[in-house]
């Protein structure tokens, strides 16, 4: 598999335009990503422009405080899905993670895949579990069992992969510590990086600590191994 193929190239900026996000697709058919990842407002428009490629039309849900209702995702979601959204990543509610409530995590995250699920069965969902707000000052067992809280809510409600960071959260982005710890508890499921990838080396990295998808606003620099400024996601 090329970088590309694991590069979830992304444009997730709240003024991100119409022409933004088209030259977001363009990049996305050219380099070969495995998606462009937007917020819903252009589900159907980038999915249409994706139509017959195998890039997929990714789109975030509950972003990017996750704070709203489980109800309220699941409906974000299912809307996005009916336009064609193909992957869906969407935001835990961190009060679950940090106290350490699976139960509570799996009842919110099961709404959500149930709900697109009876869209569209292949939908590949995503749970982005803020890792540096559950890494942050605490003692290294604490933040283990956090992620692995996490991840064991998400396998049993049916999510494909654990993702780092919304890239918007004070806390930080993805580290190679969490994405290890998250490879060691996600079982079958897959992990995502995201959040201040800005350069190839950054990328190998977390492709090296566990990561099998890669989430980049800076997709195009990385391929081509130019240097980015780091301006967020």
């Amino acid at each position: 598999m090329t970088l590309a193929a694991t590069i979830d190239h992304t444009n997730l900026k709240p003024e991100a335009t119409l022409a933004d996000i088209d030259r977001l697709c363009d990049e996305a058919l050219a380099h070969g990503f495995a998606s462009v990842c937007v917020n819903g407002h252009y589900a159907a428009h980038v999915a249409n422009r994706l139509k017959a490629s195998p890039v997929k039309a990714c789109v975030v849900v509950g972003f990017p405080l996750g704070a709203m209702k489980a109800m309220i995702k699941a409906i974000e979601a299912t809307s996005a899905c009916k336009e064609g959204a193909q992957e869906i990543d969407f935001v835990a509610h961190l009060p679950h993670l940090l106290a350490e409530d699976s139960q509570a995590a799996e009842r919110e995250y099961l709404e959500l895949t149930r709900a697109v699920r009876s869209v569209n069965p292949d939908v590949v969902v995503k749970l982005i579990i803020e890792s540096a707000a559950l890494m942050k000052d605490v003692d290294d067992e604490t933040a283990e069992r956090r992620i692995a809280v996490a991840c064991r809510a998400a396998q049993n409600a049916g999510c494909d992969f654990v993702k780092t960071s919304t890239g918007f959260h004070p806390a930080g982005g993805a580290t190679a510590e969490a994405v290890r710890l998250m490879k060691q508890h996600a079982g079958p499921m897959q992990v995502k990086a995201s959040g201040g990838i800005r350069n190839a080396d950054d990328a190998h990295t977390m492709l090296n600590a566990g990561a099998t998808r890669l989430g980049c606003s800076a997709g195009v620099a990385i391929v081509q191994g130019q240097p980015t400024p780091d301006t967020g996601y």
